[in-house]
């Protein structure tokens, strides 16, 4: 995997917000994927076709009959309280290891690394963008599905 430096993300600024500052040690360990990078992981882990979540089709495994949990979670208004912590359905659901290397799924273009350890302490910055982002753990069958209306989905996907 190739990264990009802090200064070329564009997103960067969900990193740096005044509101929810990011330490530096832990930022180093959170790293965007480049472009040609993020796609080769898209197009191998979620679709092969769709570049957004928005446009899966039927055959992607997102948009396949079983994937996901029927109940739909809140994930705003925790995101809204003074509370850090993840839903804690979300943290049930993935229960995974500290170290397990992550991937956030914004778009076939936009995907950033990290482990479970800071996508927890960080959670909140990851859904500044929360137009469908997938979260999914290396080697890992669960995944979660972030959107706009403050709801997500749980799910197990069919590992490749």
């Amino acid at each position: 995997m190739q990264y990009l430096e802090w200064q070329d993300y564009r997103q960067g600024w969900i990193f740096r917000h005044r509101e929810l500052p990011v330490d530096e040690a832990d930022l180093a360990r959170i790293r965007p994927l480049n472009a040609h990078s993020a796609e080769q992981l898209w197009r191998q882990q979620v679709s092969a076709e769709a570049s957004h979540a928005s446009h899966f089709l039927s055959d992607d495994w997102p948009a396949r009959n079983g994937i996901w949990q029927s109940q739909k979670l809140d994930w705003q208004q925790r995101w809204e309280s003074q509370n850090g912590d993840m839903p804690e359905e979300l943290l049930q659901h993935c229960d995974w290891q500290d170290n397990t290397v992550i991937y956030f799924c914004y778009d076939v273009h936009h995907v950033v690394e990290t482990e479970w350890v800071l996508f927890k302490r960080y959670w909140k910055n990851f859904l500044f963008f929360d137009d469908g982002p997938l979260l999914l753990g290396k080697r890992r069958a669960q995944v979660a599905q972030f959107f706009s209306d403050g709801q997500y989905q749980l799910g197990e996907r069919p590992l490749k």
